[in-house]
């Protein structure tokens, strides 16, 4: 009876260690991203498993980005992975924070709720730092919007 149980125990142990983790939160979106470097925008799906962020969009049914975030680096289907700093340097801006980008997708606030505003249903940011950004970026029901004037960039998220 004892072998049976043990037996049972490690298959089980064994099966459960090789699965795959599950995101812990999916949800479709219509994703725009317009950078000096970059710029998509079409339906998607954005995947959280707390500890990475992949974030995949279509086009007419046919994947065209697939972005990956994870605690050290991020990949892109158009570039090869790069760590969080060089990324922002290449694609947004070198002043940014390193978790700016996975917290937009998250719809969290960004460099530290600095200057964060609670409105119904989320909160608005508006950042500035002379001649480098202005920031204003905004989370509201379905919808994240982070705009940057002077950088050039837009990063839109809309839950479907």
């Amino acid at each position: 009876m004892f072998k049976k149980i043990s037996l049972t125990s490690i298959m089980v142990l064994l099966l459960t260690a090789c699965s795959i983790k599950e995101a812990k939160k999916q949800e479709s979106a219509f994703i725009v991203m317009k950078t000096p470097t970059i710029k998509f925008a079409d339906m998607g799906f954005i995947y959280d498993s707390g500890s990475k962020i992949k974030v995949e969009v279509y086009a007419t049914g046919q994947p065209l980005v697939d972005l990956e975030i994870n605690t050290q680096n991020i990949c892109l289907s158009l570039m090869k992975c790069m760590e969080k700093k060089d990324f922002n340097k290449e694609v947004l801006s070198e002043a940014y924070p390193d978790t700016l980008l996975e917290n937009i997708f998250r719809g969290k606030p960004i460099f530290e709720a600095k200057n964060l505003e609670k409105k119904e249903g989320g909160f608005v940011q508006k950042i500035s730092k002379a001649e480098v950004y202005e920031i204003s970026y905004s989370v509201v029901s379905t919808q994240r919007v982070f705009r940057d004037t002077i950088n050039k960039i837009v990063i839109k998220v809309r839950e479907q």
